[in-house]
């Protein structure tokens, strides 16, 4: 079966392989045909109720067997879906439904009050509530109104470039922005992973991450599309569970952020994880200071470290054999697409010259929802091709490999040089006793911007401030080097598990 839409895979799944367990989360095992026969229900409900093609359905669900039924069976439907993080409040959800102009919300029981309070001066959103506790809910039960449903939608009239998702980005100042994704995106983008990662319906791929973003959505989506099972967890709150989990599920497949990885080296294990065979790295750049350890602890994996922007999914990977002669590259861009790196000219650069990467490919968004002067700016037509800018300064090398320089409220303009604060982070990490760092510049009379790091201890060694400078002194270039250094217990993070830097620059003392 040819998939040219995102439901096609899962038809092919649960055809091909009826009874494998496609998701187990925390309530059971769900098989393919489960899933299919949960989504087909939910999507005839949605008919049923006037979902239009390419109305918005919101998912406020955990991450859950449950919430990939109803991804599946919103676009089986004809609806474009849309996955909003549980951990998001009242007023940021509101303007998500307001925005996006949603028909249907989805919540947990346990969420209700903050949806009813995010729909309060909403008109015409539909709320069911799933898994509401006894004893009252704030809204019908999703449950109850799937058991009156015969699973049997009709089939609507999608095209491949139609939408399917609405992914809303995290930004760290503003509100936050619509990327429209299509079906043809997805699926192309979905295969060209799975082929560089080399996923087969013998995997086994364990995600601890918010479905609400790509790098998420993107382990339930290709373990459909390869007929895998996914083994969703719905937070990473208790890390040796996960791994406990990882160990009794043989668990092939983990996708982590760099947080994620620090977090796991910094504990003590009884065992390594031999069953892992990959492992993946995007949201955030990898420190190569924890890739010795990574090994370690997963002794049969191959690390993929990776670059992605929500506007496109996924950019870039670096093979696994080129680690350990390119440990801060992030490879050369995914199988069918091209990533090139242009300077202030418009012309392509020199080898180690800085300049901003540009995308282009079938998997480009379709632009931002309700923001044509945003998508102007960042979808530009190049020799008569889309092509995404995506903001990120970058350097390639001799051999066309791709070296991630800095976002472009990430460079730090010190002493008439420009500092890039990943290079500066990269050597922190490098200090016995860091188990976290973050750089910023911070204003100054003198130097127009000044290098401030922040650093989190590993608490198995002693660290002082000195200690940080007296090292970073032997590896940095001078301007490189932090004017001072603040000890903190943690760093502050986005949803996705950045680090949010502007929330140090407000919360720390100048």
């Amino acid at each position: 079966m040819t998939q040219r839409l995102l439901q096609d895979s899962l038809l092919a799944a649960a055809e091909r392989a009826p009874g494998k367990d496609a998701v187990v989360d925390e309530f059971g095992r769900q098989t393919f045909d489960g899933l299919l026969d949960e989504a087909l229900g939910f999507a005839t409900f949605l008919q049923d109720e006037g979902l239009g093609a390419g109305d918005r359905v919101a998912l406020y669900l955990d991450n859950t067997a449950q919430c990939a039924a109803a991804i599946f069976g919103t676009v089986l439907a004809g609806g474009v879906f849309l996955v909003v993080n549980p951990q998001t409040k009242a007023e940021k959800l509101g303007f998500i439904l307001a925005d996006s102009g949603a028909r249907f919300l989805l919540t947990e029981g346990h969420s209700a009050h903050v949806a009813a309070e995010a729909v309060a001066r909403l008109d015409d959103v539909r709320v069911l509530s799933v898994r509401a506790p006894e004893g009252g809910q704030a809204f019908p039960s999703l449950e109850e109104a799937l058991a009156e449903t015969e699973p049997a939608p009709a089939t609507p009239a999608t095209t491949p470039s139609d939408l399917a998702a609405l992914v809303y980005t995290s930004g760290t100042t503003g509100q936050p922005k619509g990327v429209m994704l299509s079906h043809q995106a997805l699926v192309f983008v979905l295969g060209g992973i799975a082929e560089y990662l080399g996923l087969g319906e013998d995997d086994r791929i364990l995600s601890i991450l918010p479905l609400a973003y790509t790098y998420g959505l993107s382990q339930l989506l290709l373990a459909v599309h390869t007929g895998a099972t996914l083994l969703l967890e719905r937070t990473f709150a208790f890390p040796a569970r996960t791994l406990e989990r990882m160990h009794a599920e043989e668990a092939t497949v983990f996708a982590a952020v760099p947080t994620v990885f620090a977090t796991l080296l910094g504990m003590e294990h009884a065992r390594t994880y031999d069953s892992v065979r990959c492992l993946t790295n995007a949201a955030a750049g990898l420190p190569p200071a924890l890739h010795d350890g990574i090994q370690r602890l997963f002794p049969n994996a191959r690390l993929y470290r990776m670059y992605g922007q929500t506007e496109c999914v996924r950019v870039s990977y670096l093979e696994p054999e080129l680690i350990a002669t390119n440990p801060t590259s992030v490879g050369r861009a995914i199988p069918g697409t091209e990533a090139f790196v242009l300077n202030e000219q418009g012309k392509a650069v020199a080898p180690r010259e800085t300049g901003l990467l540009y995308v282009r490919g079938p998997h480009l968004m379709t632009g931002y929802w309700g923001d044509p002067k945003l998508t102007a700016e960042r979808l530009r037509d190049e020799s008569g091709e889309r092509t995404l800018c995506t903001n990120d300064y970058f350097t390639v090398d001799e051999d066309g490999l791709l070296y991630f320089v800095g976002r472009t409220d990430d460079i730090i303009k010190t002493r008439g040089e420009k500092v890039s604060t990943v290079e500066v982070e990269n050597v922190l990490h490098g200090i016995p006793g860091v188990r976290q760092a973050a750089v910023v510049g911070v204003p100054d009379e003198l130097f127009g911007e000044a290098v401030r790091a922040y650093v989190v201890p590993d608490g198995n060694h002693p660290l002082t401030q000195e200690d940080v400078l007296r090292f970073a002194r032997r590896k940095l270039e001078n301007f490189m080097v932090p004017r001072e250094v603040v000890i903190v217990d943690e760093l502050p993070h986005t949803e996705s598990g950045k680090v949010r830097k502007r929330s140090l620059l407000e919360d720390a003392p100048v």
